[in-house]
């Protein structure tokens, strides 16, 4: 596969990113959303605090899974409405060669609100 061209930015552009470690406290199925997904709540520790969003995770993923698994969010996005559920932050993850989300997540556990760098 031929390398793509990908724009440069600069680390201060980077930084603009708050990418924070958190704790799925709680996950509900959302069956009212156009493609499966779930609701999750997740902990991003003392200076950010609870954060929710809904995520297309379905395929590898069951709301118990979830609840207890640390993983990465996006935590400076504005609000994005989704149907009716208001989603605050936008949890990372990669496509496998089907195209489903596989979560972003520490390999090891660190403290809630952790920032990426």
């Amino acid at each position: 596969m031929a390398d793509k061209k990908v724009d440069d930015i600069t680390f201060d552009d980077f930084l603009k990113v708050d990418i924070r470690a958190g704790t799925v406290v709680r996950c509900e199925p959302y069956p009212e959303a156009r493609r499966p997904a779930y609701k999750l709540w997740v902990d991003f520790g003392p200076e950010v605090g609870e954060k929710k969003t809904s995520a297309q995770i379905t395929e590898h993923y069951t709301p118990k899974d979830l609840v207890g698994r640390q993983v990465m969010g996006v935590v400076n996005f504005p609000p994005k409405q989704i149907g009716k559920f208001v989603s605050e932050v936008l949890v990372l993850g990669f496509a496998d060669e089907d195209g489903a989300v596989v979560l972003a997540e520490p390999n090891q556990k660190v403290p809630n609100g952790s920032r990426m760098h």
